[in-house]
């Protein structure tokens, strides 16, 4: 049986507190796991949320500052020391070559897993598989970064009527997803388009033209909401955005289900966020996140 779904490891911008680690987040797709952003301390975290580094066949990382990337040691030689028996991919800004191979190298280990060194210097596509496209976009930070995009192929909705009215049924039905007509009917006269599902993945960053295009049409957005909206200027001047501004995003976009996540610790009131998302007019689901959580990824529409 396929999951997906998102498990939230941490959700603290900057430095962790007694409530929130620094940030992770991993994404089951079926049968491959994708983890973004591996803080300080997400090894722990995956212990305990029950995710094993055998989970991992990605890891995606926006840039290279400590909130999002200081894990990257613990988790690779992790993913050594259980001898994963598949290869890993990574993707990261290139021009953070330098604080990967650091953090890839920290210290002595033995190791014994192949994990491909996939760097991101552009917008477009990164990887196709049969389950899904990723592709990368720049986002608006002091420092280079990228966020992710995971979208499904479209597929097709048989519908039972039209099925009916062309006397297809039985093992006629598989016949015509396979070969694409039976008796002269063709699979677009019995069918429909079922859009694929769509997540997207966006830290820090300003409003820019990045957050929209990987927001457009998700099933799933998880977004930085690092600051209320009272500290707007903060949030520029930092290269942040408010939780209503990461709502005003998600409700042009037509996002379904909207995670917000990445927290200053000047806040001790988690549900503003959400008050402040509504009140920004978003009206699709929404999740102000906190560590440990799973979330599914909304049903196919």
């Amino acid at each position: 049986m396929s999951v997906r779904e998102l498990v939230v490891l941490g959700t603290a911008s900057q430095v962790p507190t007694r409530h929130r680690n620094h940030n992770g987040y991993l994404l089951r797709w079926d049968a491959e796991g994708i983890l973004f952003d591996p803080g300080e301390g997400t090894q722990r975290q995956m212990l305990r949320a029950g995710v094993a580094a055998h989970d991992l066949n990605r890891i995606c990382v926006t840039h290279f500052h400590g909130d999002h990337s200081l894990g990257l040691a613990g988790v690779i030689q992790r993913i050594n020391l259980d001898r994963v028996p598949h290869e890993i991919t990574a993707h990261y800004p290139r021009s953070g070559q330098h604080f990967f191979d650091r953090l890839r190298y920290s210290t002595a280990y033995r190791e014994t897993v192949g994990i491909t060194e996939a760097p991101v210097d552009a917008d477009g596509v990164l990887v196709t598989t049969p389950s899904y496209t990723l592709e990368a976009r720049k986002l608006s930070h002091p420092v280079e970064s990228y966020g992710y995009r995971l979208t499904e192929p479209d597929g097709r909705r048989m519908l039972p009527d039209r099925l009916a009215e062309h006397g297809i049924k039985g093992p006629d039905v598989g016949r015509i997803q396979r070969e694409g007509s039976v008796g002269g009917v063709s699979l677009a006269e019995v069918s429909e388009t079922r859009h694929g599902q769509r997540f997207a993945f966006v830290m820090d960053t300003r409003l820019c033209d990045g957050v929209h295009a990987l927001a457009e049409g998700c099933d799933m957005l998880v977004i930085e909401s690092t600051f209320l909206d009272a500290d707007e200027q903060l949030a520029v001047d930092h290269g942040h955005l408010t939780a209503g501004q990461a709502a005003e995003v998600a409700r042009e976009a037509g996002v379904r289900h909207l995670v917000l996540t990445h927290f200053s610790q000047r806040y001790s009131d988690p549900d503003e966020f959400e008050r402040q998302a509504r009140a920004a007019g978003y009206e699709g689901e929404l999740t102000v996140a906190h560590d440990l959580l799973r979330v599914p990824v909304p049903k196919r529409r």
